[in-house]
């Protein structure tokens, strides 16, 4: 008799896990989603520079997830300072202390409320307050533009002065500012734009006392057609060669200088013969002036192969591809 309840005990036991685990595959009772019961990434390309004495303005890489970010989740420390929308990958943290280092993350949460974990933390020291300085910037200087693709633009203008030195530049798109850059950058490139739209631009000093340069003369730019090949956020100098490893297998040894952004590209997709061969990822401190890679190929010698790349930009989607180069195994590519 007590084998027999005990085998009962048991199949209930077996039933009832069972009861769970099919409540757990259609998504009852849990976190909800798409059932994979993952949270979004962690944000990279994150960055923080001074905007003045008492502000910070910190950029980050949109998050590419599915189910897709809902707002992202910016903290000084271990406090939450600004929540933004999935639209947004940029803000300025305000009501900050004069000549004083700080620290930020930034986390993504998606549309079925899952968060993320923090980026890694970027710093950013204010600078010095100007006590009694009444004084703004003056206009920054013959802005001008152009048009690199459907989706952006570059904007340069001619420095400010001031009497106790700018410390960043704003850009504003109509009447919403839209980024900042550092005193000492007189050039941007923005992201994130629809095809075949008219914008106009501005750009105002900024201080560290706050004070806030009268704007510059618009720059009217209409982005182009969405058919556009992305040429202007492609990677350039891109080269391609090949090497035999000590294992005796052949590879490809990529070089080339990332896109022009505002924010830090970190990820990139290597096509190889027109299909997609893999996808880099820096974790750390993505490279900014020049880049490389190498991947292998096999071990047959005397097989030709096309190569190009493309990276995917701070607002989370695809630039242009680069040139493509074409590369044999075994053979010195000039």
């Amino acid at each position: 008799m007590r084998r027999v309840r005990a085998a009962l005990a048991l199949l209930r036991t077996v039933l009832v896990c069972a009861a769970l685990l099919l409540l757990a595959s259609c998504g009852w009772g849990g976190t909800g989603g798409d059932g994979d019961g993952h949270a979004p990434g962690a944000p990279a390309g994150v960055t923080a520079a001074a905007g003045s004495a008492t502000s910070v303005h910190v950029m980050w890489d949109a998050v590419t997830a599915s189910p897709s970010i809902r707002t992202y989740e910016v903290y000084r420390g271990t406090t939450k300072v600004k929540e933004v929308s999935a639209s947004e990958h940029m803000v300025d943290v305000i009501r900050l202390r004069p000549a004083t280092m700080y620290s930020f993350t930034v986390r993504a949460r998606d549309t079925d409320g899952r968060l993320g974990p923090p980026s890694r933390e970027v710093r950013a020291r204010t600078p010095v307050a100007v006590a009694d300085d009444h004084s703004a910037p003056t206009r920054p200087r013959t802005p001008q533009g152009r048009v690199i693709g459907s989706r952006a633009v570059q904007l340069s203008w001619g420095g400010s002065k001031d009497d106790r030195g700018v410390v960043s530049y704003d850009i504003y798109q109509g009447g919403a500012k839209i980024h900042s850059v550092g005193g000492a950058q007189t050039a941007t490139v923005v992201t994130g734009l629809r095809p075949s739209t008219r914008y106009s631009f501005t750009v105002r000093a900024r201080d560290a006392a706050d004070n806030l340069s009268p704007a510059s003369t618009a720059v009217p730019l209409t982005t182009a057609p969405g058919s556009d090949d992305g040429r202007g956020t492609a990677p350039t100098d891109f080269r391609a060669t090949t090497h035999r490893g000590k294992d005796g297998a052949y590879y490809i040894d990529l070089s080339w200088v990332p896109p022009r952004t505002d924010g830090v590209v970190t990820e990139y997709q290597v096509q190889l013969d027109g299909q997609p061969a893999t996808s880099l990822v820096w974790g750390g401190t993505a490279p900014r002036d020049h880049a490389t890679y190498s991947f292998y190929t096999g071990r047959e010698a005397g097989v030709g192969h096309r190569v190009r790349l493309r990276a995917r930009l701070p607002d989370g989607t695809w630039g242009g591809f680069s040139a493509e180069r074409t590369v044999t195994t075994g053979e010195t590519t000039p």
